[in-house]
Protein backbone atom coordinates (compact mmCIF):
# COMPACT_ATOMS: atom_id res chain seq x y z
CA UNK A 1 0.00 0.00 0.00
CA UNK A 2 0.60 3.42 -0.94
CA UNK A 3 2.20 5.90 1.93
CA UNK A 4 -0.17 8.70 2.47
CA UNK A 5 1.38 12.05 1.95
CA UNK A 6 -1.36 14.88 1.94
CA UNK A 7 -5.13 14.93 3.51
CA UNK A 8 -7.47 16.83 2.88
CA UNK A 9 -8.05 20.30 5.25
CA UNK A 10 -11.39 19.56 6.50
CA UNK A 11 -12.87 16.23 5.53
CA UNK A 12 -9.65 14.24 6.54
CA UNK A 13 -8.87 10.75 4.68
CA UNK A 14 -5.37 9.61 3.27
CA UNK A 15 -4.20 10.86 -0.01
CA UNK A 16 -0.75 9.92 -2.18
CA UNK A 17 0.34 13.00 -4.56
CA UNK A 18 1.06 10.99 -7.60
CA UNK A 19 2.12 14.00 -10.17
CA UNK A 20 1.96 16.93 -11.24
CA UNK A 21 2.06 18.21 -14.62
CA UNK A 22 0.92 21.22 -17.34
CA UNK A 23 -2.86 20.87 -18.75
CA UNK A 24 -3.46 20.86 -22.42
CA UNK A 25 -6.79 21.60 -24.50
CA UNK A 26 -8.99 23.62 -22.05
CA UNK A 27 -6.92 23.34 -19.01
CA UNK A 28 -3.21 25.02 -20.78
CA UNK A 29 -2.06 27.26 -18.91
CA UNK A 30 -3.13 25.47 -15.70
CA UNK A 31 -1.01 23.19 -13.53
CA UNK A 32 -2.57 19.84 -12.21
CA UNK A 33 -2.42 17.39 -9.66
CA UNK A 34 -3.07 13.69 -9.99
CA UNK A 35 -3.68 12.02 -6.74
CA UNK A 36 -4.84 8.79 -4.98
CA UNK A 37 -7.33 8.57 -2.63
CA UNK A 38 -5.68 5.78 -0.92
CA UNK A 39 -9.14 4.72 1.40
CA UNK A 40 -11.23 4.42 -1.81
CA UNK A 41 -8.82 3.54 -4.25
CA UNK A 42 -9.63 6.05 -6.70
CA UNK A 43 -7.34 8.60 -8.56
CA UNK A 44 -8.01 12.19 -9.55
CA UNK A 45 -7.04 15.45 -11.14
CA UNK A 46 -7.45 18.70 -9.25
CA UNK A 47 -5.69 22.13 -10.19
CA UNK A 48 -2.70 23.07 -7.86
CA UNK A 49 -4.54 25.79 -6.80
CA UNK A 50 -7.41 24.04 -5.34
CA UNK A 51 -5.05 21.23 -4.14
CA UNK A 52 -2.91 23.94 -2.44
CA UNK A 53 -5.80 25.31 -1.08
CA UNK A 54 -7.49 22.20 0.25
CA UNK A 55 -4.65 19.66 1.03
CA UNK A 56 -2.14 19.80 3.37
CA UNK A 57 0.88 17.95 3.83
CA UNK A 58 1.13 15.23 6.41
CA UNK A 59 3.89 15.69 9.13
CA UNK A 60 6.22 13.21 10.64
CA UNK A 61 4.29 13.67 13.82
CA UNK A 62 0.47 13.76 12.97
CA UNK A 63 -1.06 10.65 13.91
CA UNK A 64 -1.86 7.86 11.34
CA UNK A 65 -5.19 7.27 12.24
CA UNK A 66 -6.48 11.02 12.21
CA UNK A 67 -4.00 12.26 9.75
CA UNK A 68 -3.30 15.21 12.56
CA UNK A 69 -7.25 16.33 12.69
CA UNK A 70 -7.79 14.73 16.34
CA UNK A 71 -11.07 13.98 15.71
CA UNK A 72 -12.33 9.82 15.51
CA UNK A 73 -12.72 9.36 12.15
CA UNK A 74 -13.23 5.52 12.84
CA UNK A 75 -16.76 5.30 13.98
CA UNK A 76 -17.49 8.37 12.29
CA UNK A 77 -18.24 10.79 14.97
CA UNK A 78 -16.01 13.71 14.58
CA UNK A 79 -17.33 15.25 18.24
CA UNK A 80 -15.30 12.47 19.63
CA UNK A 81 -11.22 12.51 20.40
CA UNK A 82 -8.90 10.19 18.45
CA UNK A 83 -8.16 7.33 20.90
CA UNK A 84 -4.94 7.11 19.03
CA UNK A 85 -3.23 10.72 19.69
CA UNK A 86 -5.87 11.66 22.45
CA UNK A 87 -7.16 14.39 20.56
CA UNK A 88 -4.01 16.22 19.82
CA UNK A 89 -3.56 15.05 16.49
CA UNK A 90 0.26 14.43 16.82
CA UNK A 91 2.02 11.51 18.03
CA UNK A 92 5.76 11.82 19.35
CA UNK A 93 8.43 12.29 16.84
CA UNK A 94 9.47 8.59 16.65
CA UNK A 95 5.71 8.19 15.19
CA UNK A 96 4.47 6.30 17.97
CA UNK A 97 1.50 7.14 20.32
CA UNK A 98 1.81 8.08 23.95
CA UNK A 99 2.90 5.72 26.32
CA UNK A 100 1.68 7.82 29.37
CA UNK A 101 0.94 11.05 30.71
CA UNK A 102 4.09 12.57 30.44
CA UNK A 103 4.67 11.46 26.51
CA UNK A 104 1.38 12.88 26.29
CA UNK A 105 2.49 16.03 28.07
CA UNK A 106 5.86 16.40 25.91
CA UNK A 107 3.53 15.96 22.39
CA UNK A 108 1.49 19.31 24.24
CA UNK A 109 4.94 20.99 25.10
CA UNK A 110 5.43 20.92 21.57
CA UNK A 111 2.23 21.59 20.15
CA UNK A 112 2.08 24.81 22.50
CA UNK A 113 5.95 25.71 20.84
CA UNK A 114 5.26 25.68 17.82
CA UNK A 115 2.25 27.70 17.97
CA UNK A 116 3.70 30.04 20.15
CA UNK A 117 6.94 30.70 17.37
CA UNK A 118 4.66 30.86 14.86
CA UNK A 119 2.43 33.66 16.87
CA UNK A 120 5.66 35.57 17.11
CA UNK A 121 6.62 35.42 13.52
CA UNK A 122 2.86 37.21 12.85
CA UNK A 123 3.34 39.47 15.33
CA UNK A 124 7.08 40.42 14.31
CA UNK A 125 4.90 41.11 10.55
CA UNK A 126 2.17 42.96 11.70
CA UNK A 127 4.57 45.11 13.84
CA UNK A 128 6.03 45.88 10.96
CA UNK A 129 5.65 49.88 9.53
CA UNK A 130 5.13 49.19 6.00
CA UNK A 131 2.09 46.64 6.80
CA UNK A 132 0.42 49.29 9.72
CA UNK A 133 0.47 51.62 7.28
CA UNK A 134 -1.64 49.09 4.90
CA UNK A 135 -3.69 48.85 7.18
CA UNK A 136 -4.04 52.06 8.32
CA UNK A 137 -4.69 53.09 4.26
CA UNK A 138 -7.19 50.49 3.90
CA UNK A 139 -9.24 51.17 7.37
CA UNK A 140 -9.68 54.67 6.01
CA UNK A 141 -10.77 53.45 2.49
CA UNK A 142 -13.34 51.33 4.00
CA UNK A 143 -14.66 54.37 5.92
CA UNK A 144 -14.48 56.12 3.00
CA UNK A 145 -16.27 54.12 1.06
CA UNK A 146 -19.10 53.64 4.06
CA UNK A 147 -19.94 57.41 3.68
CA UNK A 148 -19.83 57.51 0.04
CA UNK A 149 -22.68 54.29 0.04
CA UNK A 150 -24.19 55.95 3.41
CA UNK A 151 -24.73 59.33 1.26
CA UNK A 152 -26.09 58.08 -1.95
CA UNK A 153 -28.22 55.86 -0.14
CA UNK A 154 -29.89 59.38 1.40
CA UNK A 155 -29.93 61.17 -1.63
CA UNK A 156 -31.75 58.32 -3.67
CA UNK A 157 -34.23 58.02 -0.64
CA UNK A 158 -37.67 59.59 -0.32
CA UNK A 159 -37.65 63.37 0.72
CA UNK A 160 -39.95 66.27 1.02
CA UNK A 161 -39.03 68.22 -2.44
CA UNK A 162 -40.82 67.49 -5.35
CA UNK A 163 -41.03 64.34 -6.77
CA UNK A 164 -40.48 63.40 -3.50
CA UNK A 165 -36.63 63.84 -4.04
CA UNK A 166 -34.29 65.16 -1.33
CA UNK A 167 -33.41 68.59 -2.31
CA UNK A 168 -29.52 68.63 -2.02
CA UNK A 169 -28.46 72.55 -3.52
CA UNK A 170 -27.47 70.68 -7.07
Amino acid sequence: MTQPTHTHCTSGGKYAELQQYQGTGPLEGQWLVAYEDLILSVQSVTTQENWLENWREIAPDDCTVCMGTGTDHIKGNKANPCGHCFGLGKVMESGKAAGGVWDLASIATGIIQRHQAELHQLRQIANNPAVQALIEQQRQQAIEDSVARQERQWRDGRGHGPGGQRMTGD
